[in-house]
């Protein structure tokens, strides 16, 4: 077996009705909801129009600055999954440009998400095909390979497993685990529900603030008057 070279066909992935569901989520009320414990790195940022993105992961580990694997993932990749590619967060060569952009687009992929470089900015961010990146530079890529298709990948020490979930928006990206989607999505949806109150009593004026307080004392913090 040609270990680092390797191609796995995907064995599970998350239903369209589960992305549908987390889609209407801020990926902020979906990250509190798992202890605020993974995350995507701060330097992978939506490029498009819109930000959203959500769907089932296929992963890709390829060399930096090579995008051979990349290539043969699009054409793998099923309606509505994400590509998502560790590149090593390197950002000498760009690993997607406008056309395999529009090569996704074709396919109704749901969208790419790149822990390296991409290029074609301007064609990117004129559209609304969901592309995270870490960087942008004008250099292409190599395709010589290696790389692995459907392995377990970590971005900034998020794993990022074949068939879970992918979400971003513009607060940045994460990754629930197949396994977990179900406890997820009922904490995701019980906290975007209880801010959906809390914007409520704020446009009211009726908002309770005496937890502020209440904290402060119970820290012990001392207040000091005038005087």
């Amino acid at each position: 077996m040609s270990v680092g070279f390797r191609i796995f066909e995907r064995q599970r992935k998350v239903a369209d009705q589960v992305v549908q569901q987390f889609s209407v989520i801020p990926v902020a009320n979906i990250s509190d909801s798992m202890a605020r414990m993974s995350a995507g790195g701060a330097r992978l940022r939506a490029l498009h129009r819109g930000a959203r993105l959500a769907g089932a992961a296929i992963t890709v580990k390829s060399r930096p600055g090579d995008n051979l694997m990349v290539h043969k993932a699009l054409d793998m990749a099923e309606p509505g999954d994400i590509v998502v590619v560790d590149a090593g967060g390197d950002l000498s060569n760009a690993i997607i440009g406008e056309l395999m952009v529009a090569l996704a687009i074709q396919r109704k992929l749901g969208g790419i998400v790149i822990n390296g470089a991409v290029r074609d900015l301007d064609a990117i961010q004129a559209g609304d095909f969901p592309v995270f990146a870490a960087g942008v530079t004008h250099r292409g890529p190599y395709k010589d390979g290696p790389g692995e298709i459907n392995v377990p990948i970590a971005i900034d020490g998020m794993v990022v497993r074949p068939g879970d979930l992918v979400v971003g928006d513009s607060d940045g990206l994460l990754c629930v685990a197949y396994e977990d989607l179900d406890a997820v999505y009922a904490a995701a949806k019980a906290k975007n529900d209880a801010e959906a109150a809390q914007m409520a009593a704020i446009a009211a004026g009726t908002s309770d603030r005496s937890w502020v307080d209440q904290a402060l004392q119970k820290l012990n913090c001392e207040y000091v008057a005038a005087g």
